[in-house]
């Protein structure tokens, strides 16, 4: 230590340094004497533990000084600290940000919609039911509709569309319904191959759907299910095998089901329902809803080869009475009609005719017709009421 180090101490630092140093008269000794006798003390070289000793007095002195300023900066630091320790609790014990309703309305919204649109049994167990008193099943129905279009026809209940979701896990909310096309190769049932052609989004809230297809003539099959990410693949039902004709070898099959209903045995014909390699009960089952008559007997001989598998006629005596209605009228041909929200199509000179069904009940059915220019519209409603009423059969002895 220096003179001039020893000098920035104060009196009672160096008379506690000179009595730890073993200084005599340290008590009575002023600052000078005492910065000499320290120095002194040292020259003549003190005992190492007397040494030792001062370098702990020292410690000790500096310790019980007045705070230097690094003292202080940590006493800052460490008050920083728990000042930013406290807020933190605080922060904590806040409650959690309240979520507006309205987002959080439009997120619900949001997810019901896309659940919606991935739900192909929600129509199946809504409309078609309130229709007809025949509850759903799983079945996929494909149709010929010309050279390059095919027409495919679903239904699926609520327990296929389940077990679906149980199949894909946690895959199924990144899942989506996907109508996948099948090529057909092969001429027997034993020994066919069937190769992917593309794989067609859908939705829900339909339950047909217009597939185009090239190079007629050509056998398909379409297969309905759900495509995960990881790309598994889960299948709710396959259909019926179809081969288009050449093109140009038959007249198109509108699309309307009430128009297939006015052909509906050539249909069924070129739809393969009448070849037993292909043969498909779905196929029969739907026709036969919608045309409400048996398919078979003298159709069979009109469609030559291809429709010789002939339904056999049963024994049961059956007599069935059924109605329909027609619904047409004219408006330009660039308007927009609808009948009961479901568009119809003009002709040429805006004339239309739709064909319908005419249930034991009372209608009501809105025909809308709007301007192209959506600027002027007209609306008439009908008003039908049908009541049947079925007699006893009547049964004769063959003795009268």
């Amino acid at each position: 230590m220096t003179a001039t180090s020893l000098k920035s101490y104060t009196v009672k630092d160096l008379a506690q340094m000179a009595r730890r140093r073993g200084v005599q008269g340290w008590h009575s000794m002023r600052k000078d004497a005492l910065v000499k006798a320290l120095l002194k003390a040292e020259k003549n070289g003190a005992s190492n533990g007397k040494a030792r000793a001062s370098k702990n007095g020292a410690k000790q002195l500096r310790s019980t000084a007045p705070a230097s300023k690094t003292a202080k900066t940590a006493a800052k630091r460490n008050g920083s600290a728990n000042g930013s320790a406290k807020r933190k609790v605080k922060e904590s014990r806040k409650p959690a940000k309240k979520v507006d309703p309205k987002v959080a309305r439009r997120i619900q919204r949001t997810l019901a919609e896309r659940e919606q649109r991935r739900d192909l049994a929600a129509m199946s167990n809504g409309k078609s039911r309130k229709k007809s008193n025949r509850e759903p099943h799983d079945r996929v129905v494909l149709m010929v509709h010309d050279a390059f279009w095919l027409h495919v026809y679903w239904e699926f209940t609520r327990q296929a569309v389940d077990r679906a979701r149980a199949a894909l896990a946690e895959q199924w909310h990144a899942a989506k319904p996907v109508l996948r096309v099948m090529q057909v190769r092969g001429g027997s049932t034993t020994n066919t191959t069937e190769s992917l052609v593309r794989d067609i989004p859908i939705h829900g809230g339909v339950r047909h759907w217009y597939i185009d297809v090239q190079d007629s003539p050509k056998s398909y099959r379409v297969i309905i299910g759900y495509l995960a990410e990881n790309g598994k693949f889960h299948t709710l039902a396959r259909s019926n095998s179809v081969t288009t004709p050449r093109p140009g070898a038959n007249d198109p099959v509108d699309e309307n089901w009430s128009d297939v209903m006015e052909d509906g045995d050539r249909i069924f014909a070129l739809s393969g329902g009448f070849d037993e390699t292909r043969a498909s009960g779905d196929l029969q089952e739907i026709f036969e809803e919608k045309l409400q008559r048996p398919l078979g007997g003298p159709m069979a001989t009109q469609f030559g080869a291809g429709a010789s598998g002939v339904i056999p006629a049963k024994e049961d005596f059956k007599f069935k009475v059924d109605a329909e209605v027609i619904v047409y009228g004219q408006t330009r041909s660039d308007a927009y009609v609808t009948l009961s929200g479901e568009p119809v199509k003009l002709r040429d000179d805006g004339s239309f005719s739709v064909r319908m069904n005419l249930p034991d009940s009372r209608q009501v059915l809105p025909v809308v017709a709007q301007s192209a220019d959506g600027r002027e519209q007209r609306t008439t409603v009908l008003s039908l009421n049908r009541n049947t009423k079925t007699m006893e059969p009547v049964i004769r002895d063959p003795a009268d």
